[in-house]
């Protein structure tokens, strides 16, 4: 039997993260650019400049910075803030899973009977 997954998504009053948006933090972080971030996770690279901007705003500082193409191609990375971000986010996931953990075996354990 698979174990029960828990998936968690803060609102805050501006606005709301969840497991996409911190995913993508992450692949930006791990491939270097945001292009590649999105192509990485499967969208364009509109709706992953869309969520860095969102994550931006809730954040109130800038959670990736970009440097501009060109010959030497651009990039971007993960400010502090935006490190932080991923570890707060990780951190409280984990937590909630961890708080969960019995119930949610419980309830596996109900619906698979």
């Amino acid at each position: 039997m698979t174990r029960p997954l828990l998936s968690l998504r803060i609102d805050l009053p501006q606005g709301r993260i969840g497991p996409g948006k911190i995913a993508l933090l992450e692949a930006i972080a791990r491939e270097g650019s945001i292009s590649a971030a999105g192509r990485a996770l499967g969208m364009s690279y509109r709706r992953a400049w869309d969520l860095v901007d969102a994550l931006n705003r809730i954040a109130g500082t800038p959670v990736v910075v970009a440097s501009p193409g060109g010959a030497r191609g651009g990039g971007a990375s993960l400010t502090e803030a935006g490190r932080s971000l991923v570890a707060d986010y990780r951190a409280i996931e984990a937590a909630a899973d961890l708080a969960a953990e019995d119930r949610l075996a419980m309830l596996a354990a109900r619906l698979t009977r």
